[in-house]
C-alpha cells in the first residue's frame, strides 16, 4: 500500500483530484487530497491577507504531520508542485518519493512569476501594485478555453469544473522558494503531459522548463498523451501512471 498525497494546481482545489484519489484507495492505496489556504472550499478563508507560497508549503506539511504520514508519495501538480518541493524539503524524512504532474519546479531563490510567460507576470504584478498583496489573481480569459477547451470532455463536466474555479492569491506567484538542501536526499519523478495546444495559445508554457530540468538531472521520467490536466482527461490513465511510478 502507498500513500499518495496530491497537491492540486492554481485556481483549483483537492476536489480536482478526487476522482483520481477514488481510483487509488480503490486499488488499497492511501490518498489525500488537500486544499490550499485561500483555493477551493478555503477560498472564503485570509480574506485581506497575503497568502504567499510559505503558506501553501505550511499547508501540505501540516498534512504530513497531522496525519501522522510517513512513507508518502507527494505528488505537485501544475502550480502544486512549488509548495510540495517546499514541503518535501521541510519535511524530507516522511517523502518517500517527490512527483511532479506536469508541474512547476522552482528555481531557488526566484518566484514562480519568473517560470510563465511575459503577459502573465506583468499581470500578476501589476495587480499587486494596484490592489495590494493581498489581491487574488482571476483566471485569465482565454486560460479555462485553452486548458480544457471546448468540446474535450462532455460540457457538463467542463462547465462544472468552471464553476469551482476560484480567484489565486497572488503573492504565492511573487514568493521565492530557498530549499535547506534536504530536498536533495528525496527521489524525484516527473510526468510530462503531451497533448494540447495550450503553449500557443498561452503564448508560452511554464512547465516545458520544468520538464527539461528534470530529464536533464535524470529523475524518472513518464508521459502521457493528454492535456495539463490529466484528472479531467484521463483520471484512470493518471492513477495508473501514479501507481507505476511509486512502486
Amino acid at each position: 500500500m502507498t500513500t499518495f498525497v496530491i497537491v492540486h494546481g492554481a485556481w483549483g482545489g483537492g476536489w480536482e483530484w478526487s476522482p483520481v484519489a477514488d481510483i487509488l484507495r480503490g486499488h488499497g492505496h492511501r490518498a489525500f487530497t488537500p486544499t490550499l489556504t485561500a483555493m477551493g472550499e478555503r477560498a472564503h478563508l485570509s480574506r485581506g491577507e497575503a497568502v504567499g507560497l510559505g503558506t501553501h508549503v505550511d499547508d501540505i506539511v501540516a498534512v504530513l504531520e497531522f496525519e501522522s504520514l510517513r512513507d508518502v508519495v507527494l505528488c505537485g501538480a501544475s502550480y502544486g508542485g512549488l509548495p510540495a518541493t517546499g514541503a518535501a524539503d521541510r519535511a524530507a524524512d516522511r517523502v518517500r518519493l517527490l512527483m511532479y504532474i506536469d508541474g512547476l519546479v522552482p528555481v531557488p531563490g526566484r518566484p514562480a512569476i519568473d517560470q510563465f510567460p511575459a503577459w502573465f507576470a506583468g499581470l500578476v504584478r501589476d495587480g499587486i501594485a494596484a490592489h495590494g498583496s493581498a489581491w487574488r489573481v482571476p483566471m485569465p480569459a482565454g486560460f479555462f478555453d485553452a486548458l480544457i477547451p471546448p468540446g474535450s470532455v462532455p460540457e457538463v463536466v467542463r462547465q462544472d469544473y468552471l464553476d469551482r474555479v476560484r480567484a489565486h492569491p497572488a503573492a504565492s506567484f511573487t514568493e521565492p522558494i530557498r530549499p535547506t538542501g534536504a530536498l536533495e536526499s528525496v527521489p524525484k519523478a516527473f510526468i510530462r503531459c503531451t497533448a494540447g495546444e495550450q503553449a500557443a495559445q498561452l503564448g508560452g508554457d511554464p512547465v516545458a522548463a520544468s520538464a527539461a530540468r528534470a530529464r536533464e538531472a535524470g529523475w524518472t521520467y513518464r508521459e502521457i498523451g493528454v492535456g495539463h490536466d490529466p484528472q479531467v482527461f484521463d483520471a484512470e490513465g493518471i492513477a495508473r501512471l501514479m501507481i507505476e511510478l511509486a512502486n
